[in-house]
This record gives structure tokens, sequence and C-alpha cells, in this order.
């Protein structure tokens, strides 16, 4: 459930709403009624990056540094 406070009562309760966040609750600054910003909890990730689980799957073209044909280079001045 998402709540609404006002900015002078997000100064005021921002611990007590940073500990509603953490549980999951997002929450919404309002200046004047209008919203201007949104609390939310960050995703933390879990899992570690594994090295080497691309090998074998990226592919550059022996031609990769020449230099492009005439009709793409126009195509990119269009």
């Amino acid at each position: 459930m998402t709540i609404k406070v006002n900015i002078h009562e997000a100064k005021t309760n921002l611990s007590k709403l940073l500990a509603r966040v953490k549980k999951g609750q997002e929450i919404i600054i309002a200046r004047s009624g209008k919203p201007v910003a949104k609390l939310v909890p960050i995703e933390e990730n879990i899992s570690q990056r594994q090295p080497g689980t691309a090998k074998n799957k990226v592919f550059l073209s022996p031609d990769f540094n020449e230099p492009l044909p005439e009709k793409i280079i126009k195509d990119f001045e269009k």
C-alpha cells in the first residue's frame, strides 16, 4: 500500500517512514498535495556475477576494425 505525506511530515518522521519503506511500503512525498518524490525500498542484488558465463557467446567479425562500406556511412549521414 502506498501512502502520501507532505514534506513537513516527511522531515519530522523520516526515520519512521524509512522503517516502513524497509518493510516494503512505498511513500509518496508531496508539496501542496502534488507528488514530488517517492521513497521505495532498494532491491538488493542477491546473486553474484559469475565470470565466464558469456564465453563463446560473443562473436567479433574478422573485419570488425575495417572501415564501414560507403552505403552504410551515407545512411548515417541522412
